[in-house]
């Protein structure tokens, strides 16, 4: 088996785009994510694409941003408000959890912190499948405990899920409820769409597992690596906080360029299907990895500039360049999720107060209007039980809200 590194941006886009070559970066993952979305290719995987996007549309981000999202993020945060502190990492894997349980279909009918904090163990256990790859301890016994952790997900919380929108799909067809009382999420799109797809319980399961792994794991690191860098900035470029304040569409390229630098993969991988010819490398077989080094394609000074490597939110780049580079992919396997977590870029004419964010764009935008800042008596770290760059601790004072600490 040879390995083959891409590294410049075009031929990583290239690559990435070719529907010639299965995704690879989770085959040591197997045991969640064999069969789900990510994982899967040619038609099995359209038909589960189709599916999915019948509600990862412009209406439902709206809703999902307007009706849910504001709440959910209200009602975490205030704890911290009270205390006037946060671990970013802690606080993130909280807020995102529910968020991403809320757009999943994951019911938490107790809303309590001791289930919360069952399923936030259960979101970190299923966050080392995406990741064993890149694992540095033993690869068998992680699989053991992401094994236990799928049985605790189905019995705790898929299962009485499930049941519970099949048994309100049953109502509707009986005309006891309207369509408009069904609950606006992937679960029940997928139950409605299951005779498509044909998925076991076991399939439906850990593609909900992947979900909340996906939906709230990757876009922890991406909101701490965020505050991180537009913390960094505005201590060094205090000019720019009138207009972080002012203006939402460069905020949001902050997050963009944070994002650019700090994929949450580093790395795609790629096999083909049947052996090609692949420009520049001559014949790969299937059994020959493609490494995408997203890293360094986002750091390509051709396309990104000199000062590629560096957080610069003015960045101009080509108008075909995405300001996030290809940390969400391109091509059959890109991020799905792009704009739930990222929001859309803006144009010219776009309306602000119409315009979709993104749940990392608005949640820093709140941490910034309770002054977030970096807590100069505790240190953060990076997490060190994995070759990717994350953080594992990342402590920020907040302005107290006396009124909820009256309360």
């Amino acid at each position: 088996m040879a390995q083959i590194t891409v590294d410049t941006y075009q031929e990583a886009e290239s690559t990435l785009r070719r529907t010639d070559l299965r995704q690879a970066l989770y085959d040591e993952g197997a045991i969640l994510m064999e069969k789900v979305l990510v994982n899967l290719h040619g038609d099995e995987h359209l038909a589960r694409k189709r599916v999915v996007t019948k509600i990862l549309r412009p209406p439902f981000y709206h809703f999902y941003e307007k009706d849910v999202f504001r709440q959910t993020l209200s009602d975490t945060l205030a704890p911290y408000l009270i205390s006037g502190k946060a671990d970013l990492v802690e606080f993130g894997y909280r807020v995102m959890l529910n968020l991403t349980a809320d757009f999943a279909g994951i019911d938490r009918p107790a809303r309590s912190v001791p289930e919360t904090d069952e399923l936030l163990a259960l979101l970190r256990t299923f966050g080392k499948a995406a990741t064993l790859g890149q694992a540095l301890g033993d690869r068998a016994v992680i699989r053991a405990e992401i094994h236990r952790g799928l049985e605790q997900f189905d019995r705790g919380f898929f299962a009485p899920s499930l049941q519970r929108r099949a048994d309100l799909l049953a109502a509707c067809v009986r005309g006891e409820i309207t369509e408009a009382d069904l609950p606006r999420d992937l679960l029940l799109v997928l139950l409605q769409s299951n005779l498509e797809i044909g998925a076991t319980h076991e399939v439906l399961m850990k593609e909900m597992a992947f979900y909340l792994m996906a939906g709230a794991h990757t876009s922890i690191h991406s909101l701490t690596h965020a505050a991180h860098e537009i913390l960094q900035w505005l201590g060094s470029h205090p000019e720019d906080r009138e207009r972080v304040d002012a203006d939402p569409f460069f905020l949001q390229r902050c997050v963009y360029e944070s994002i650019r630098l700090h994929p949450s993969s580093p790395t795609a991988c790629r096999r083909p299907v049947a052996g090609i010819d692949l420009p520049g490398r001559g014949h790969v077989s299937e059994s020959d990895e493609i490494v995408i080094d997203l890293h360094a394609a986002n750091r390509d000074t051709r396309v990104f500039g000199e000062d590629a490597a560096t957080y610069n939110p003015h960045r101009d780049v080509a108008r075909l360049t995405s300001l996030s580079g290809l940390s969400f992919g391109i091509g059959m396997h890109a991020c799905i999720g792009r704009n739930l977590a990222a929001g859309t870029e803006p144009r010219p004419g776009t309306d602000p107060a119409e315009h979709h964010y993104g749940t990392i764009p608005l949640i820093v935008r709140t941490l910034l209007d309770h002054g977030m800042r970096a807590d100069p008596d505790t240190a953060s770290h990076t997490d060190m039980t994995t070759v990717r760059r994350t953080w594992a601790c990342y402590p920020v004072l907040l302005d107290i809200d006396q009124e909820a600490f009256q309360r």
